[in-house]
C-alpha cells in the first residue's frame, strides 16, 4: 500500500503542481482574467471538494484503491485539456474535471493511510508523503522553468497531465489491499462526538482557500511576478518542505496535535497580516514560503481524528471532512474576489481572524490524547 500510494502521490503532484504553477500566469496572460474571474475559477475548483461525500457511495461499486487510481487518471485528463481551452468557460470546465480527480484521490489517500497504518505510523507516513510530494514539486518546477523557454501553455499542461494519467493507469493494474482490516461504514454520517474535527476542518478550508486563490495572485497582480519568478518560489518552498515535512510527523508523535496545530494557527495569523500590509514583493514572497511550510502542520487534524474515531468511521470521516472543508471553500473565492475589487487587504485580514479562531479551538484537543502519544 505504501508503494501504491507513493506512485499515485507523485503522479497527482506532477499534474496538480504543474496546473497550479501555470494557472495564474495562464489566466492573466492567455485568458485575461481579473480578480473576480480568478475567484470564479477557484470557487468552481472547490465544488468537487464539496461533493467528495459522494465518494462514500462510489466505493459501494469500486474499492477504495481502485477509486484512488481512477481519480488520478481523471485529474491528469483535466490538466492536459486546460491549455486547449483558453477561455473563462473552458478554464471552468477543465478545472472541474481536474478537481474531481484531485479531491477524490485526496480523500481516498487519507482514508487508506489512516486504515493501513497505526497511530504511530500514520503521522510518519503523512510526513514522508509530503516530503516526496515536495521533491516531485521541485522536479516539476525545474521542468516548467526549462519547458517555458520552448513550449506554450498548452504543450506544458499536456505533458504534466500526461504524467498523472500514466501513474493512475499503472495503479489500476495493482491490488495492494488487505482483507483483515475493519470494514468501513459506507454511508454518510455526521456525529456530534467529532465536532472539534469538523470545526477545525471547516476553518482550515476557508482559510486555505484565501491562500490558494489570492496569495500567488497578489504576487502576480501587485508585485509583477513572472512565471519564472513563481516557479522559483515554488521550488524554494518544496526544497524546504522536503526536509521539514518528516520532522512535522515526528513532532506530532512527540508533542501531540494540540501543540503542533497551535503553532500553525498562531504563525498563520501573522502571515496573513503580513499579506495585508506589506508593500515589498520580497516580504510577500517570504510570507508565502512560511505559509507553505506551516500548512503541512494541518496533518495533525487527520491524525487527531484517527485517535478519536471508531476504526469503521475512517472512510466516511475523511469524505465528510473533505466536504466540510469545502463548504466555505465553494463561496470564499468568489466573495473574496468581490471584496478584492474594493479592498484586497480585507481578504487577508479575514484569514487572520480565522487563524485566531482555529487557535482557540485547538486548545480544546484533549490533553490526555497528547500524553498517550508521548508515552507511545
Amino acid at each position: 500500500m505504501y508503494l501504491f500510494l507513493l506512485v499515485l502521490v507523485v503522479g497527482s503532484c506532477v499534474g496538480f503542481q504543474g496546473w497550479r504553477t501555470l494557472l495564474n500566469n495562464f489566466a492573466v496572460e492567455e485568458v485575461g482574467l481579473d480578480g473576480l474571474g480568478m475567484g470564479i475559477v477557484q470557487s468552481v475548483r472547490e465544488v468537487p471538494g464539496f461533493l467528495t461525500l459522494l465518494a462514500i457511495y462510489v466505493i459501494l461499486i469500486l474499492r477504495e484503491h481502485r477509486l484512488a487510481a481512477l481519480s488520478v487518471v481523471i485529474m491528469g485528463m483535466g490538466v492536459a485539456l486546460a491549455g486547449l481551452l483558453p477561455t473563462l468557460s473552458g478554464l471552468v470546465f477543465t478545472t472541474l474535471v481536474m478537481s474531481f480527480g484531485f479531491h477524490y484521490f485526496e480523500a481516498m489517500n487519507q482514508s487508506l493511510t489512516l486504515q493501513y497504518f497505526d497511530h504511530a505510523e500514520a503521522p510518519l507516513v503523512f510526513g514522508r508523503m509530503r516530503s516526496v510530494n515536495a521533491l516531485a514539486n521541485v522536479m516539476v518546477g525545474g521542468a516548467i522553468y526549462v519547458m517555458a523557454k520552448f513550449m506554450g501553455y498548452a504543450e506544458m499542461l499536456a505533458v504534466l497531465g500526461g504524467v498523472a494519467v500514466a501513474a493512475g493507469l499503472w495503479a489500476l493494474t495493482r491490488d495492494p489491499s488487505r482483507q483483515d482490516l475493519p470494514p468501513q461504514r459506507k454511508a454518510m454520517s455526521l456525529k456530534g462526538k467529532y465536532w472539534l474535527f469538523y470545526g477545525l476542518t471547516f476553518l482550515g478550508g476557508a482559510r486555505r482557500q484565501i491562500f490558494v486563490a489570492f496569495a500567488v495572485f497578489l504576487l502576480v497582480k501587485k508585485f509583477g511576478f513572472t512565471i519564472q519568478h513563481v516557479t522559483i518560489l515554488f521550488v524554494v518552498n518544496n526544497v524546504l518542505n522536503y526536509f521539514i515535512s518528516p520532522y512535522i510527523g515526528r513532532s506530532i508523535n512527540r508533542y501531540g496535535e494540540r501543540w503542533v496545530l497551535s503553532l500553525e494557527y498562531a504563525t498563520l495569523a501573522f502571515v496573513f497580516l503580513g499579506y495585508a500590509y506589506t508593500e515589498s514583493g520580497m516580504v510577500a514572497a517570504l510570507l508565502y514560503v512560511a505559509d507553505n511550510i506551516f500548512f503541512n502542520f494541518s496533518m495533525g487534524i487527520r491524525t487527531f481524528y484517527q485517535k478519536i474515531a471508531d476504526p469503521r468511521d475512517i472512510a466516511s470521516g475523511m469524505t465528510m471532512g473533505s466536504t466540510i472543508n469545502h463548504i466555505a471553500a465553494v463561496v470564499v473565492p468568489v466573495m473574496g474576489g468581490l471584496v478584492w475589487i474594493s479592498n484586497y487587504q480585507a481578504v487577508f485580514l479575514a484569514a487572520a481572524g480565522m487563524s485566531l479562531v482555529s487557535l482557540a479551538l485547538a486548545q480544546m484537543i484533549p490533553g490526555q490524547l497528547e500524553k498517550r502519544q508521548q508515552q507511545g
